[in-house]
């Protein structure tokens, strides 16, 4: 597996930001949940990228602990609208230039709204995917939120 950098990782750097980026061998998208298992990490520092779209038509990004689910009420009032709905699994190449299992919230085709869950604050360093199958970056919470203009707000259930 090649050490390639995403467009993610392009960014961090760009931003000087520190981070860790870890490989490891995956054909096809899994779920945080299997990807601490594959890093041998605890799961509550793994992290997933979810994209919603707002009844705006605006589409929003929301960074939450992988065994977490996303409280649809609390991110439609944490970025203003009435409401937000998961976006369709074939729209997320479209939306966000990454796919489903690689879909990091660094580097996305346009500059969305990102919200990260608070419980990111009380975590030093959290993993998520550096925008390709099988690469994680681990990463401060903090400096995340600063390079994708994002903030923290409670929104799991």
């Amino acid at each position: 597996m090649g050490n390639e950098k995403t467009n993610a990782i392009r960014i961090l750097e760009r931003n000087k930001i520190e981070y860790k980026l870890i490989t490891y061998p995956c054909k096809e998208a899994i779920d945080g949940i299997s990807v601490a298992q594959k890093l041998g990490v605890d799961v509550d520092i793994v992290f997933k990228t979810l994209v919603t779209q707002g009844k705006s038509k605006n589409y929003y990004v929301f960074v939450v602990p992988a065994k977490e689910e996303l409280d649809l009420k609390k991110a439609a009032n944490a970025v203003g609208e009435k409401s937000v709905e998961m976006i369709h699994v074939k729209d997320i190449n479209k939306v966000t230039g990454y796919i489903r299992g690689g879909c990091s919230p660094v580097g996305m085709k346009k500059q969305y709204t990102s919200v990260f869950d608070s419980k990111a604050l009380e975590i030093e360093k959290i993993f998520v995917s550096a925008g390709k199958i099988g690469y994680q970056m681990k990463v401060s919470p903090k400096d995340l939120c600063i390079v994708t203009g994002g903030k923290f707000e409670n929104v799991i259930r």
